[in-house]
């Protein structure tokens, strides 16, 4: 029985119950993550802990055969593997092959320019939250077999529920399988699961190894979080961190177990850092590779970063030739099929076979000490690139060779030298793959100080880059604990058709039942069959060189109130199409997955005199703290982008924010700035056809996206996501308020009420927000939208442009000071408001953040748009919320005052449309 998780136990009090298998697959460790204390490390996944690749295959291979006994060969046929990144893409990819008859995909969070995004989903408790979905086959999905969803263990089961939510939206299916390795879940998670299955109308089935839970105790979170602080703060006998060495331990062995030099503690990546300091770690240099690590002093004996100076020369590497075969992925980012499996299988003993030349003879050992025959050998993959490296390591033992498998990692984790801990040591190292979410730490756990005699790290081309080589990178820090580095690269898969669309299925449209009328959700002759159905999702692809022709920008006063200089709108003009359906009836649909929010639009909310009244008077109390936050964006951008900036607001809330720049650019400098209005729709991407035009008629690089304010950040990620296959343009958003600390580029990080969010289209132009739905935007379409002329005796847009722009000259003073002090202060994102969105969620019992709303201005669109269910407002919030309150008044909906709230007012949206959601019309809405 193996059981690494005493140390955690003894300390935080956490408790793993369940089977009699669980101590032997899991341990413990603490994660250096403000979302969740602990860490179940596996000790059959080839992650973190070093483990013989035949247990490590033969794990996912078990489950596979048994998924596959479950579902009979004719279902097992029509299914499709699921893994998700990075984590369980090799477990995945091993289930599959198991199941033998199913293709196989894994999410990643590598956006792949030139590949069409199939979809997305969040995964809430991670590190880095963001899966993309990016299929070569655009077939792959949209199937109606089972969907094999592989994940390495369910803590609460939310990532599962996120994952079915998003893809059923789009390809709905009648059954779905869970598998992992362990199964966590409370019975409350459990039973979550359950009714959701039969809120979908599918079968959900469950494959796992061993089942338990673990008992968490109240306050482990903060508990975990000081334990954190103080190991990697100097104040614990057994670890250090990344940015200092740990005490000496009062009279250690400065040896390791195996003879080795110890690991030593170092400063920040990029500036020679590298290795935890383990227990016993009492001196540096010596002979052996350890005195090629480059360490420092002990704690209060000079500890600190390493001087350029002091930082080891890149090291040699032996590289090796695989060959891999023509056409093969490299895994299963964009799809496997069994017949690339097939190929695989018969070029792996070859490729092994050229591994095993340069690895070196069996290291000298002391007498006495039981060593294989060959050298000890690890096989070190990188990230979400497990399947390959696992599959050669097979390959060598299968040959005679004593091999572990592990894989670097995102995850930060702390290192304790303590056999009752998980995670012993740690290499800390710069990414080196160019990652879409910018430079950061790498990890590698458990590989320093355990002996190997050679390392074979394997990596893709993509992530074969000067960092890799670096003196403070990955091969450097292997080289300073291990003697033989050999460094084999397979060549990064590039998808063949990076333009492909995915088939809509009949039943991916809304049900007859959720439409008012035949144009206001997708018409029923739509439905058909699956193959007579236009695409379900408009083409998004990397090629700006699309030869169609694309109609110039909509301008007013044909289409918008607004000048025809003050914005040019991207979109198509769908005012002749009834869109319209009641709120009810559209969440219904949403959240059913019978629809997508933007396929129709809600009924233009009228708003009464005595909100008319609290809109003006809204305006006059904040017009000069909104352009105060103008004046401040505008300028950020001006000192930040050489040349002509182009802005393109993200219709609609974005459009009058893009509006008031461009006038105060005008005004303060003289500058004529261009101004475009593009649609993006969450879960679906930007308006592609829109990025064309733009690139067509301007320099990407020009291309400044605007948006009114941020909530918890969806759209900027959504944004960075959809940018990655159009090359030049900079997917980063400025907004006029960013009180979820989303973005580099703000006014103000207050949340505050502007009063462009008060109202829908009379305050943006007279324009509805934008639609996306495939019977009405073809390919070669930009999205569409409305112009409620009949609106115009109400329209405000021009009023409230005025009364901000008028501020301009008495805020002028302090905009300057604010921008001299932004642009001398480190802006990188937090994203608070998504860990506060991730609380609420669990809090309330909702458990999905899309049904969070937070700030002034999302909590009023939840108002104007959706079902709401209640509103949560910060305690002593005062004139900023009145209109908050007036709304939720004439809906009948609860506002419960709460302390701590990162945001003034936050919106829940009903998170299942049952009996006691409030309709429309401020009544209780009957179930159906």
């Amino acid at each position: 029985m193996v059981w690494t998780g005493t140390w955690v136990a003894e300390r935080l009090g956490v408790e793993l119950i369940g089977d009699e298998a669980l101590p032997a697959l899991l341990g413990l460790a603490l994660r250096r993550n403000p979302k969740r204390a602990h860490l179940l490390v596996s000790s059959v996944l080839g992650k973190h802990v070093p483990q013989r690749p035949s247990v490590v295959y033969g794990s996912g291979l078990d489950l596979g055969r048994r998924v596959r006994d479950l579902l009979g060969d004719e279902e097992a046929a029509r299914a499709v593997v699921l893994g998700y990144a990075e984590t369980a893409t090799a477990l995945g990819h091993a289930v599959a092959d198991g199941l033998g008859l199913a293709p196989y995909l894994h999410s990643t969070r590598r956006p792949v320019p030139g590949v069409a995004r199939a979809g997305g989903f969040e995964e809430s408790h991670s590190h880095a939250t963001s899966h993309l979905l990016l299929p070569e086959d655009p077939g792959l999905l949209p199937g109606d077999g089972p969907l094999v969803l592989v994940d390495d263990e369910f803590s609460t089961g939310n990532t599962v529920l996120n994952t079915v939510r998003a893809l059923h939206e789009r390809y709905p299916r009648e059954r779905y399988v869970v598998v992992a390795l362990v199964d966590m879940r409370g019975p409350a998670d459990r039973d979550r699961l359950t009714a959701f299955a039969a809120e979908l109308g599918a079968r959900v089935d469950l494959v796992t190894l061993a089942a338990g839970t673990v008992r968490l105790p109240a306050g482990v979170l903060e508990k975990g979080q000081a334990l954190v602080a103080r190991y990697e703060g100097g104040g614990g006998a057994a670890a250090g961190t990344a940015t200092g060495a740990a005490p000496e331990a009062p009279g250690a062995d400065p040896g390791t177990a195996d003879g080795r030099a110890p690991v030593t503690g170092a400063g920040p990546a990029g500036t020679g850092a590298g290795l935890v300091r383990t227990a016993g770690a009492g001196r540096v240099g010596g002979s052996g590779a350890g005195a090629r690590a480059g360490g420092t002093s002990p704690a209060g004996a000079g500890a600190g970063p390493l001087t350029p100076e002091a930082v080891p020369a890149a090291p040699q590497v032996v590289r090796v030739a695989l060959d891999w075969p023509a056409g093969v992925p490299d895994g299963g980012r964009h799809g496997f099929t069994p017949g690339h499996r097939a190929r695989l299988e018969a070029a792996l003993p070859a490729m092994a076979a050229r591994i095993a030349e340069a690895l070196p003879e069996p290291a000298p050992t002391a007498p006495g000490t039981a060593r294989g025959t060959g050298a000890r050998v690890l096989v070190l993959g990188f990230e979400e690139l497990m399947y390959t490296p696992l599959r050669l390591a097979t390959a060598l033992e299968d040959a005679g060779h004593d091999v572990r498998s592990s894989t670097t990692t995102r995850s930060p984790v702390l290192a304790v030298d303590d056999p009752g801990y998980a995670i012993r040591t740690r290499l800390v190292f710069p990414a080196h793959d160019d990652p879409a979410d910018g430079p950061g730490e790498r990890y590698a756990y458990n590989v320093a100080g355990a002996g190997f005699d050679a390392v074979v790290v394997v990596v893709d081309s993509a992530a074969d880059t000067p960092p890799l080589h670096a003196p403070d990178g990955l091969l450097a820090r292997l080289a300073a604990h291990i003697p033989r580095v050999v460094l084999a690269v397979v060549p990064s898969y590039v998808p063949a058709t990076a333009t492909a669309r995915p088939p809509a299925s009949a039943s991916a449209l809304p049900p007859a039942s959720a439409r008012t009328s035949a144009s206001a959700l997708p018409p029923a002759s739509a439905r058909t069959s699956a193959s007579a159905l236009p695409p379900s999702v408009p083409a998004r692809t990397a090629a700006p060189e699309r030869s169609s022709m694309l109609p110039e920008p909509l301008r007013g006063p044909a289409f918008s109130s607004y000048a025809p200089e003050e914005v040019g709108w991207l979109l198509q003009d769908l005012s002749d199409v009834e869109l319209e359906a009641p709120t009810e009836e559209r969440e219904e649909a949403i959240q059913s997955g019978g629809a997508h929010y933007a396929e129709s639009l809600p009924v233009e909310y009228q708003p009464s005199a005595r909100y008319q009244e609290l809109f003006h008077s809204a305006l006059e109390a904040s017009a000069a703290r909104i352009a105060r936050a103008v004046g401040t964006v505008t300028e950020t951008v001006l000192a930040e982008r050489a040349g002509r900036p182009v802005l393109v607001s993200l219709a609609r809330a974005g459009t009058p924010v893009g509006v008031l720049m461009r006038r105060w650019a005008e005004a303060r400098h003289g500058l004529d700035l261009p101004h475009y209005a593009v649609s993006i729709v969450r879960g679906r991407g930007i308006d592609s056809n829109a990025l064309r035009w733009l690139a067509a008629h301007h320099d990407p690089a020009d291309v400044v996206f605007v948006d009114g304010w941020t909530g918890k950040g969806a759209i900027t990620r959504e944004l960075a996501a959809a940018l990655a296959g159009f090359p030049g343009f900079v997917p980063e958003i400025a907004v006029l308020a960013d009180p979820g600390s989303c973005v580099r580029t703000y006014g103000t990080r207050e949340d505050f009420l502007i009063p462009s969010a008060c109202l829908n289209s009379t305050v943006s132009g007279l324009i509805s927000r934008t639609v996306l739905r495939s019977d009405l935007v073809g390919p070669d379409d930009f999205h569409g939208a409305k112009f409620y002329r009949d609106l115009a005796g109400a329209d405000v847009s021009g009023l409230f442009l005025d009364a901000v722009a008028a501020r301009f000259d008495e805020v002028a003073e302090d905009v300057g000071t604010d921008v001299k002090e932004l642009l001398a202060t480190d802006r990188t994102p937090t994203w608070e408001g998504w860990a506060a969105v991730e609380r609420i969620s669990e809090e309330y019992g909702i458990h999905d953040v899309n049904l969070v709303k937070p700030g002034v201005g999302e909590t009023t669109r939840v108002l104007l748009r959706r079902v709401p269910w209640k509103i949560l407002a910060k305690r002593g919030a005062g004139d900023d919320l009145a209109h908050v309150r007036l709304l939720a008044e004439q809906r009948g909906v609860p506002v419960e005052e709460v302390d701590e709230l990162p945001y003034t007012c936050v919106g829940l949206i009903h998170p299942q449309y049952t009996r006691g959601a409030t309709g429309a019309d401020g009544k209780a809405v009957a179930s159906r």
